[in-house]
């Protein structure tokens, strides 16, 4: 086998090496964990045995931390999937000056320098009984006490997560329509289309790419998160990663292991059906 033709594999094997290293052997090890059998103050023991995924898949506490996981996820998508639409269409169209669009840019980010833990927890004296919001509603007299639900509820879980994920919606579509070309919409204008025709018939098609990375950015972030919904509704809200969490606090691995590679199937089926809607590598290459 001659040089040329051993070249491409040459260049693509430390790649391999590092997926394979810290992605296909981890999760092997998961799963492979997952078929064992979990025995009271011993722990884990290497049987092979089906045992955990059955108790996971017919237990109703599992069905109603998936379903809270797959709720707040669609309802986040949404949110960040407006949100990151409409400011990166203000930033890439409205903003004439490219430093100033660069530097409205960077301000996005800039929450992003401090702890997510820190920016979430900062949500308390905001949404609290005791908090801005219900302080500034009760003196105008809209409301005669302090609304409970504005925090330690799903209503608080999604703030959090809009708040801490819609960077991850901006950037893609940001990136997605700097490379329309302007040229296209005042062709659009000049063929007598109003400005929402302009965005749903020009600029939305070809944001697709942007939606499609940024809604994989959210659904796995969002699904594969705990903290927040333990810190933001007081415990009173699950997901299934703090069923993970939990089993790994009493040293379950197997079931935590079953519980993991049940989230990662929905997870890529939810990735799948994305790119489903859209082929990402065929608009990449335009």
């Amino acid at each position: 086998m001659t040089l040329r033709r051993i070249l491409p594999y040459l260049q693509v094997a430390p790649l391999t090496l590092v997926l394979a290293l810290f992605v296909v052997l981890p999760l092997g090890l998961v799963v492979a964990v997952s078929f064992w059998r979990f025995q009271f103050l011993v722990g884990p023991v290497p049987d092979f045995t089906l045992q955990n995924y059955v108790d996971l898949l017919s237990s109703e506490t599992t069905w109603r931390l998936y379903l809270s996981t797959v709720k707040f996820t669609l309802i986040v998508l949404a949110i960040t999937a407006v949100l990151g639409f409409w400011i990166s269409y203000f930033l890439v169209f409205h903003v004439r000056n490219l430093l100033t669009a660069i530097a409205l840019f960077l301000i996005c980010t800039v929450p992003f320098w401090t702890s997510n833990i820190i920016r979430m927890i900062s949500w308390r004296p905001v949404l609290g009984k005791e908090g801005l919001i219900n302080q500034a509603l009760m003196k105008l007299g809209l409301i005669d006490q302090p609304l409970a639900w504005l925090l330690f509820s799903d209503f608080a879980v999604v703030v959090a997560y809009v708040h801490l994920f819609t960077l991850f919606m901006i950037v893609p579509i940001f990136n997605a329509m700097a490379r329309i070309d302007k040229s296209l919409l005042e062709a659009a204008v000049d063929a007598g289309a109003s400005r929402l025709d302009v965005v749903w018939n020009v600029v939305l098609p070809l944001s697709r790419t942007g939606i499609a990375l940024g809604a994989v950015f959210v659904v796995t972030l969002v699904m594969g998160d705990f903290f927040v919904v333990i810190v933001m509704s007081g415990g009173l809200s699950g997901s299934a990663t703090s069923g993970i969490y939990n089993d790994v606090q009493i040293q379950n691995y197997p079931r935590a292991a079953a519980n993991a590679v049940i989230l990662l199937a929905i997870v890529l089926m939810m990735a799948t059906a994305i790119f489903r809607v859209v082929d990402v590598r065929r608009e990449l290459v335009r």
